[in-house]
């Protein structure tokens, strides 16, 4: 599980992406800390994405926030081995 503080302040409300449905969305990218941690225990940040045309002429998006893995995450189930090979049967031989 992740968790996310956001300050709403902070979100450019301009930077809305409108969906053909009509639907209104704002997207975020989380991107990790380069030295781990920070000194509040947050793994990462959150930046708005403020679209292609304003990102290509030289904006960047505003940091919102900051995340962090929250609770115990759960290990991949180690792989099962492969049920051991019967003995061939001849045809002589009777299964039972």
């Amino acid at each position: 599980m992740i968790k996310l503080r956001i300050d709403r302040k902070k979100v450019d409300r301009a930077a809305v992406y409108k969906a053909q449905s009509g639907a209104e969305y704002y997207d975020f990218t989380l991107l990790t800390n380069r030295d781990g941690p920070d000194r509040y225990g947050y793994d990462g940040f959150i930046v708005q994405d403020i679209g292609k045309e304003r990102r290509e002429a030289g904006e960047k998006g505003p940091i919102i926030g900051n995340w962090k893995h929250a609770g115990k995450t759960a290990a991949a189930p180690a792989p099962s081995a492969p049920p051991p090979a019967s003995p061939p049967v001849g045809d002589d031989e009777i299964p039972f």
